[in-house]
């Protein structure tokens, strides 16, 4: 196990500038371009410091363009494509680097104008994009472990206080999150980009959004197992990041 007060903080400069509100939340810092984290503020557990990435230019190469067929399901090619090209890393800046751009290239402006959601503005998607860069650290074993959770696993919460969201706003924007987004072609595209992160998004909820987020979780690994993590620590762990909001 690791002790998250000895691992040395992580820095990254990502392509675009960080809105300064995310040094509201414990261990984040954000000036511009630069994000740094101090692991042992940032995460409510951090068990495990290593993920499995497939550069993101490798996986625009090969992967955004895959198609499934009468033989073999999209999630098929992704899971063999993983298997084939992942490796593990310990060098948590290089996640949060290839978690910006899967999230810059699944919520891009480019859908907005089909998305029959007049409400959701470009600003929505920078909210979505930069929440996701984060929580491209979140890790779940193939066991259904949660081994690594910080405070952008609660996406609803983390969005409202560092986006001063009201309570409406933000469920509108954890449903577009949860949801709202994903028609089936964007949900390919969904599956396609997180084979960058070495498996694919579940979300936290059963059916609904109830404010427990979600993680890429490797394909296999039980869900019931870290759902039920979340049932037992969850309130504890989204109080601390409600307790960040500065406004009502």
């Amino acid at each position: 196990m690791n002790d998250p007060t000895t691992f040395e903080t992580i820095s990254v400069e990502l392509p675009e500038a960080f809105d300064p509100r995310w040094n509201r939340i414990p261990g984040i810092t954000v000036d511009g371009h630069r994000v740094t984290l101090d692991p042992g503020a940032y995460f409510f557990k951090f068990t495990d410091h290593t993920w499995l990435v497939i550069p993101w230019e490798q996986v625009a190469r090969d992967m955004l363009g895959a198609v499934e067929t009468p033989d073999k399901s999209l999630e098929q090619i992704a899971l063999e494509y993983i298997r084939a090209n992942a490796t593990p890393t310990g060098d948590a800046a290089t996640v949060l680097a290839t978690g910006y751009e899967v999230y810059r290239y699944v919520f891009r402006e480019e859908h907005l104008a089909d998305l029959g959601m007049p409400q959701i503005t470009p600003g929505h998607l920078t909210m979505l994009r930069q929440a996701g860069t984060f929580m491209a650290l979140n890790k779940v074993e193939l066991t259904g472990e949660i081994s690594n959770i910080g405070p952008a696993w609660f996406f609803n919460s983390t969005t409202r206080a560092v986006f001063d969201l009201t309570d409406e706003q933000g469920d509108m924007l954890d449903e577009l999150y949860h949801g709202g987004w994903f028609n089936e072609t964007r949900r390919l595209e969904l599956v396609r980009a997180h084979t960058a992160l070495g498996g694919r998004l579940v979300h936290g909820c059963q059916s609904v959004p109830d404010q427990t987020g979600g993680a890429v979780v490797p394909y296999g690994a039980p869900l019931g197992a870290f759902r039920a993590e979340l049932a037992r620590m969850k309130d504890g762990w989204i109080a601390a990041v409600e307790a960040c909001r500065v406004t009502a």
